[in-house]
């Protein structure tokens, strides 16, 4: 059964952190962010493969912490053992880094969500940009110093306007504090780069789903609602036109990012790589056409309440161009909208097959 909210006592299995670390490759990887959603699938994935790998978390309550401690449970029974520990902590960071000989860092924590940064502005501060350069710091004090492929976000498009996305197209213009801490992330890496020679790849995410997902995710919101006979609020944007977004299925990510560990080449303390790619499904769709596809794999309609967008922080329309990580990564998304849907839904039936824990039953998301 799910868990209901942060456990009384963090319970760990006998798994250590050496076990953890160690590789049947020469790579050992810290994820940061492992009870979340990216993390916690690019850590299944790449420890499946032989890597050494390890996880941190601090476990905020952006969203309710249950599931986000049944994921790393789930990781500490294939091999990974995730610390309990906040970025800003430097001699955590220090420590873990040299300790366990860390050859990559796969920087995914992050205060997440764009309408929330309206709330609580400061924890994207102190999560994704002091946070972001305590990890630097850290690392630029290694020797060897770890290659770093860190999360960007579709959002630093902002309010561009020519469509698809392209990595070549300015991004100065941020929609939401969020958007803008993830620029920040992207100008810091490149001053790392060019100070340190630290070699940095950022990955700009289009909205990603799938299973074990966020529950303040369109996909996974919208699944509560329709299973409760409540009403969707979806947003429209001038004269009633439709949101857009290029939904992305977490298989598709992951193997984006497990080819960015592979692809990145060594910090130098010299001249070192420095590049940014956008890793989308090049194929956007309307909401209501996501809620269709829910529609059909929970095998209820929606209720629909169509409203004007607010000005929280969201953009009309997500496209990704994903042709330089075609060329450079080698990426290549599959999955289709209605089969990532149909895989999310067979999770979520099974996770809450004896029903939503209280602490999900009453959330809401910003």
């Amino acid at each position: 059964m799910p868990t209901d909210g942060a456990p009384a006592k963090y319970q760990k299995t006998a798994l250590t952190a050496a076990e953890s670390a160690k590789s049947k490759t020469g790579r050992v990887i810290l994820i940061t962010g492992t009870g979340g959603f990216v993390g916690f699938h690019c850590a299944l994935a790449l420890k499946k493969r032989g890597d050494g790998v390890l996880g941190m978390d601090n476990f905020n309550s952006y969203y309710p912490v249950g599931i986000k401690y049944d994921r790393v449970e789930t990781l500490e029974r294939a091999g990974v053992y995730t610390f309990k520990a906040d970025l800003n902590d430097r001699s955590f960071m220090d420590h873990i880094l040299k300790e366990y000989g860390v050859t990559h860092v796969l920087a995914l924590a992050a205060q997440a969500g764009v309408r929330y940064a309206t709330k609580d502005p400061a924890s994207y501060v102190s999560s994704n940009i002091s946070g972001f350069v305590n990890l630097l710091e850290a690392c630029r004090f290694c020797d060897p110093m770890p290659r770093i492929v860190y999360a960007s976000s579709s959002s630093v498009y902002g309010l561009n306007t020519v469509s698809p996305f392209s990595e070549e197209h300015q991004v100065d213009r941020p929609a939401s504090l969020y958007a803008a801490t993830k620029k920040a992330n992207e100008m810091i890496a490149h001053t790392y780069n060019h100070i340190y020679g630290l070699s940095l790849t950022g990955l700009r995410f289009f909205t990603v789903y799938g299973p074990w997902g966020r529950p303040d995710m369109f996909a996974f919101s919208a699944t509560i609602k329709i299973h409760k006979g409540e009403a969707l609020k979806i947003f429209q944007g001038p004269g009633g036109s439709e949101l857009e977004r290029d939904f992305t299925f977490i298989d598709d990510i992951v193997a984006g990012c497990v080819a960015s560990v592979d692809k990145i080449p060594a910090s130098t303390k010299e001249t070192a790589h420095c590049k940014v790619y956008n890793l989308g499904n090049k194929d956007p769709v309307t909401v209501t056409y996501m809620i269709e596809c829910l529609e059909r794999a929970i095998g209820k309609k929606a209720i629909k309440n169509y409203v004007p967008m607010p000005p929280t922080g969201d953009v009309l329309k997500t496209s990704a161009d994903v042709s330089l990580a075609e060329k450079e990564l080698g990426y290549k998304p599959t999955t289709s909208l209605q089969d990532g849907i149909n895989k999310f839904i067979e999770w979520y039936d099974e996770y809450y097959k004896e029903g939503l824990t209280k602490e999900m039953a009453s959330y809401v998301p910003y």
